[in-house]
């Protein structure tokens, strides 16, 4: 109830274990550098102050957001707060054979790019009448899989204690999020750009960490680059699905 009134965010919850010394130092003063031009040592407050004014920890314990953000290694005590990938040589995963499984663990910068090396991995990239010794271009275009994983990773329900699944198959690529769409939202209306915010502390540093602009328009950036994207919003089993379909690969 109160998560549904906007009273209380998953990403707000203390991130118990991980108090001020699993700050990753070095990580942080680049960020402090980068965004607010000054650094840990020319602070003119204690640096738990500082946390505690940018929302990231209270009483001495990092919440949710600030642990994924900004602590050394978040996964050891947030295990669940990971991204699973596989990769399937069919179209089902009904099989017990995978090419490629991964784990993507740590700061959530870091879960990011793991994602997305790992989908360019394992997706067929194209010529597309570029010289032999190219890279190619990705089946999908790369923005398409930066949006949609950082969407994921954003506006996922940090309530719910289950990972990120990327399934790669040979038919189509799916990211299944835990939580459905929150409150009044629909797969229509945010197709359109319409936001409901789930994870505020999240949002308001992920323009500084991700690729991400936020006001809802991931999913139409996604849309326009490649428009063969179904978005299943489950309530059932309380999941938010992305199926993107891979074209047919020539030969």
């Amino acid at each position: 109830m109160y998560q549904a009134a906007g009273l209380l965010h998953g990403d707000e919850i203390p991130a118990k274990g991980l108090g001020i010394k699993s700050l990753d130092k070095e990580y942080f003063d680049a960020f402090l550098q980068k965004y607010y031009h000054t650094l840990l040592v020319e602070l003119d407050m204690p640096l738990e102050t500082l946390l505690e004014n940018m929302n990231l920890i209270n009483d001495g314990v990092f919440n949710v957001a600030g642990a994924l953000l900004f602590t050394r290694n978040p996964s050891f005590n947030l295990p669940v707060f990971i991204v699973r990938a596989v990769a399937f040589p069919g179209t089902g995963t009904n099989t017990q054979t995978y090419l490629d499984s991964q784990d993507m663990s740590g700061k959530m910068l870091n879960v990011f790019r793991d994602s997305l090396s790992f989908v360019t991995w394992n997706l067929h990239h194209l010529q597309a009448g570029q010289s032999v010794n190219s890279l190619g271009e990705l089946e999908i275009p790369l923005v398409v899989f930066e949006e949609l994983i950082a969407n994921a990773l954003i506006h996922r329900d940090y309530f719910v204690s289950a990972t990120i699944r990327l399934l790669i198959f040979r038919d189509r690529i799916e990211i299944i999020s835990p939580g459905h769409l929150p409150n009044n939202l629909t797969v229509e209306k945010i197709k359109l750009g319409n936001s409901n915010i789930r994870n505020p502390i999240l949002v308001s540093f992920a323009s500084r960490i991700l690729p991400y602009r936020g006001l809802g328009s991931g999913i139409m950036r996604a849309l326009a680059a490649y428009p063969d994207i179904e978005f299943v919003d489950d309530r059932e089993n309380n999941l938010f699905r992305v199926i993107i379909k891979r074209p047919p690969f020539p030969g």
